[in-house]
């Protein structure tokens, strides 16, 4: 078994990552049920994907094992509004259930990797499908800055 961690462009990944976008959302969708906020189906906005990642602000990381993708990392990457610092924004990171055994970390350590290079100074996550990865970010160094609210209409 040979796991690889590579960046490559949303629009040539999509089709294949495709379903694991839409489980990741099912995953999210159904945690967020539980506690009364309801989100519509499944519906990316795949032309605004696109143009971010052909931009070079939206980076999408692809683990893959024996060339198969078992999970992902989707990153914004663009300057802070308020000191245009460089910063960068998690859109998604996702690996298939079967493979999170450490490989979660490994993703991570390599969108860390690739924004450092970048000269990226702040990555923000937010933990939104599984509560638990807070408590592996916050052994990965990461500090807890903020709650995210939710109010439905």
């Amino acid at each position: 078994m040979n796991y690889e961690i590579r960046l490559e462009k949303f629009k040539e990944t999509y089709s294949e990552l495709e379903p694991l976008y839409r489980q990741h959302y099912s995953e999210m969708v159904e945690r967020l049920a539980e506690q009364g906020v309801q989100y519509s189906p499944y519906n990316p906005r795949l032309d605004e994907y696109i143009r971010a990642s052909d931009g070079g602000w939206l980076l999408t990381f692809v683990l893959r094992l024996d060339g198969k993708a078992v999970g992902y990392s989707n990153v914004y990457v663009t300057n802070d509004m308020h000191n245009q610092d460089l910063i960068a924004q998690e859109d998604t990171v996702f690996v298939l259930k079967e493979h999170r055994t450490g490989w979660g970390r490994k993703l991570i350590k390599a969108v860390h990797e690739e924004l450092e290079k970048r000269g990226v100074k702040r990555l923000n996550i937010t933990t939104a499908t599984d509560l638990r990865v807070s408590k592996l970010l916050s052994r990965m160094g990461y500090q807890h800055t903020a709650h995210a609210m939710t109010v439905t209409f």
